[in-house]
């Protein structure tokens, strides 16, 4: 079935299985940009890397611009971004961490 637009759900229903819908493709595309967090961790030499100050306000500021173009709340995007990225972070630190141990 093709994807509704909201204004032509009817029901309940037909909202909430939009809703799960995007919900799997958000997770299908935040799965695909581990892979790249993933992969980017592995040209980095150590923790301190992993938090670039200048990169992670480039992409706040391109999703704050995306999300004003879309009638989504900057704020909201920030948001989720934010926490996504801090994440990803924690995940690279803690990457580069074990790969330092396992070389001494």
């Amino acid at each position: 079935m093709a994807p509704r637009k909201a204004k032509d759900c009817k029901d309940m229903d037909e909202v909430r299985a939009e809703i799960d819908r995007i919900d799997q493709a958000l997770v299908d595309l935040i799965g695909e940009r581990f892979t790249f967090v993933d992969r980017a961790w592995q040209f980095k030499q150590s923790p301190a890397e992993a938090r670039v100050p200048w990169r992670i306000q480039q992409v706040i500021d391109r999703v704050r611009a995306r999300a004003e173009d879309q009638g989504l709340p900057p704020e909201l995007a920030e948001a989720l971004w934010r926490q996504m990225i801090g994440w990803f972070i924690q995940y690279e630190e803690e990457k580069l961490r074990q790969q330092t141990e396992e070389k001494e």
